[in-house]
C-alpha cells in the first residue's frame, strides 16, 4: 500500500511540513528530511523550486529564488534523494509547478519518483481534466498519488468531482490568499472547515496555508485529519539553517 494511504489510517492528527529543496543551502535537503522524521513529522512535502511561483507568499518565493541560485534543479534533487529510503520511512511528496515536470518528461519524472520512493505529487497548476485525460494512467503506473487542492471558493460540485478523482487526501487551502503565516483563523475559515467536514467526503482533508503554531494547527485539525506548515518552517530555516528542527516541531504539538 502507498505510504500516504497507510499514514492516513493511523489515529491522531497528522503534521506535514513543507520546505524548498536546496534551501537554505544546496545540500541541506536530505538532512532536513531525516531530522523532520526523527522529530515526529508524519508527512514531508519537498518543494521543487520554480522561477515564477505565483501561488506562494513572499517567504516561499524567496526560498525558491535562493534554492535556484544555489543550483538546485530537478535532476540534482533526484540525485540527492536516490538513497533516501535507506534512512527515511514516512511519506514523501514532491510539490511544485507542472512546468518543470513537463520539461523533464512526465513519464520519466514519475518513473524516477517510483525508483526513489516518492509517494505522491502536488501540482496545483495541473488542471484536473488535463490530469484525468492525459496523465492519470502514468501516475498510477508508477504508484503515485496526485493530491488536488480545494479552496473556500471551490463549488460543491467541483469538490465532489475532486473527491471522486482522489486516492489519498485532499489539500484543503484555508483561504484564497497566497501562502503565509497567520495569527489565527477567523469565523470565515471556521465555517469553511465545518462546511467541508459536513460533506462527508470519501477522502480525508489536510489543511494548508496559514498554519504556523500550535494554535493554528489545533484550529485547522479540529475538523480535518491534519495540517501542513510551510512558511513558518522556511522562516525557521532562514534563521537557524538546518538546525533546531526538533525544537520547531515540538512547539507545534
Amino acid at each position: 500500500m502507498n505510504r500516504i494511504k497507510q499514514k492516513l489510517q493511523e489515529d491522531g492528527k497528522l503534521l506535514s511540513i513543507y520546505f524548498t529543496a536546496g534551501y537554505p543551502q544546496l545540500n541541506d535537503t536530505v538532512k532536513i528530511i531525516q531530522d523532520l522524521e526523527k522529530s515526529g513529522v508524519d508527512f514531508i512535502e519537498v518543494g521543487l523550486p520554480f522561477s515564477d511561483p505565483l501561488a506562494d507568499g513572499p517567504t516561499i518565493q524567496e526560498s525558491s529564488t535562493v534554492a535556484l541560485k544555489n543550483g538546485m534543479h530537478t535532476e540534482l534533487l533526484f540525485e540527492q534523494l536516490k538513497d533516501i529510503r535507506k534512512t527515511v520511512s514516512i511519506p514523501l511528496i514532491l510539490m511544485g509547478y507542472f512546468n518543470p515536470v513537463l520539461q523533464y518528461g512526465v513519464e520519466k519524472f514519475c518513473q524516477k519518483c517510483q525508483e526513489i520512493g516518492i509517494d505522491g505529487l502536488i501540482l496545483p497548476d495541473l488542471p484536473l481534466d488535463v490530469y484525468l485525460d492525459e496523465y492519470e494512467a502514468i501516475f498510477k503506473k508508477y504508484g503515485l498519488i496526485n493530491v488536488f487542492l480545494i479552496t473556500p471558493q471551490t463549488s460543491e460540485d467541483r469538490i465532489r468531482t475532486i473527491d471522486a478523482a482522489s486516492e489519498g487526501f485532499i489539500y484543503m487551502v484555508s483561504s484564497a490568499s497566497t501562502t503565509g503565516t497567520k495569527e489565527g483563523f477567523g469565523d470565515e475559515q471556521a465555517a469553511y472547515f465545518k462546511r467541508i467536514a459536513a460533506m462527508n467526503l470519501n477522502n480525508l482533508q489536510i489543511v494548508g496555508f496559514g498554519i504556523s503554531n500550535a494554535q493554528t494547527f489545533q484550529q485547522a485539525t479540529e475538523k480535518a485529519k491534519g495540517a501542513i506548515i510551510g512558511s513558518a518552517f522556511i522562516k525557521h530555516l532562514a534563521r537557524n539553517g538546518a538546525n533546531g528542527i526538533s525544537d520547531f516541531v515540538n512547539q507545534i504539538r
